[in-house]
């Protein structure tokens, strides 16, 4: 059975006055309308259920396809920032908040860059990833103050994720970090909404009422999980960390990811497995390094100094090393 929720957790009714941030409001958007295609959603069978789930969840990627000039605005500010030594720091609350813990915390498996580089800020903290903790996104206070610990400077851009684009706990910290003169983003499922008048640009990805009404986990968290992989892998890329369309800083961390590495050197190098190997070994495991090794011929020592002329910029090095032979 559903837990219920505690009295004291429950904001006062006062929150029900008209105007900004009130419920009034809330009802108005489109993610919390009615949707007609799942009417009478709990009379279906488990099929049925899913074919509605399913075709509703196919307008997903075509919302998002709307958004991509804004989507590539952020990818390049994102790019510029962890090119001139910044960060990337997301906020949330609830699903929002998983999922950009979820983006944050997998690049540095994927890329090898520093659990600094790309970082979360969650209302409810760390805890708020296990268990509902939704009742802080409500406050503006804790908002400011937890994306001040993280003190935001001209260097980081702060991307706010607000499915409803109205979450207060959201829009205060973009509102700080833009004060403190950060870069800044939202990414939200509505427009006109009051965190798109806080941030410099605004990805809305307009995925509209969801299936089961208000819960934004579903095409809204969906259409968000896009958005956010589009942003890093794309700044990722124009960095230079990835070659070709392969994971080149992959961080070979356990024996599927030394495999994969493997793999990802015999491609882009067009080599055999023992020289891939060798490489890997010879460059301490480090993907980068072994790539520019094979594919410019040159030593460990030289590879590391043409990656720290470029930034770790991997073609940018193995050209570079090619031209200077």
């Amino acid at each position: 059975m559903p837990q219920s929720v505690p009295t004291k957790d429950i904001p006062t009714l006062k929150a029900a006055k008209n105007g900004k941030g009130s419920i009034t409001e809330l009802q108005e958007l489109m993610t919390e309308s009615r949707n007609e295609a799942s009417e009478g959603f709990d009379t279906k069978s488990a099929l049925e259920i899913a074919r509605i789930i399913n075709h509703e969840d196919m307008k997903v990627a075509n919302a998002v396809k709307k958004a991509l000039p804004e989507i590539a605005q952020v990818i390049d500010t994102v790019a510029r920032c962890l090119r001139d030594g910044g960060r990337l720091i997301y906020v949330g609350a609830g699903s929002s908040g998983r999922i950009a813990a979820l983006d944050a915390s997998e690049c540095p498996p994927t890329y090898s860059t520093s659990p600094q580089t790309v970082q979360y800020v969650m209302a409810g903290g760390p805890k708020a990833l296990a268990a509902a903790t939704e009742v802080n996104e409500d406050s503006r206070e804790l908002g400011q103050r937890d994306v001040a610990r993280r003190r935001p400077t001209r260097k980081d851009i702060v991307i706010g994720i607000s499915a409803s684009g109205r979450t207060p706990y959201v829009v205060s910290a973009i509102e700080y970090a833009r004060a403190r003169g950060a870069k800044t983003a939202g990414v939200t499922c509505n427009h006109h909404t009051e965190l798109s008048t806080v941030a410099d640009v605004t990805v809305v990805a307009e995925v509209g009422p969801e299936v089961v009404s208000g819960s934004t986990r579903m095409k809204a968290g969906s259409a968000q999980k896009m958005v956010l992989n589009m942003i890093t892998t794309g700044a990722m890329t124009r960095l230079g960390y990835v070659y070709e369309n392969l994971m080149v800083n992959v961080h070979m961390k356990n024996s599927k990811l030394v495999e994969r590495g493997i793999h990802i050197l015999m491609l882009a190098c067009g080599v055999d497995r023992n020289t891939a190997v060798r490489a890997i070994r010879a460059a301490g495991k480090s993907m980068p390094l072994a790539l520019v090794m094979l594919k410019a011929g040159v030593d460990k020592p030289e590879a590391m100094r043409r990656l720290q002329r470029s930034n770790g910029n991997v073609r940018r090095a193995v050209e570079d090393a090619v031209m200077d032979l």
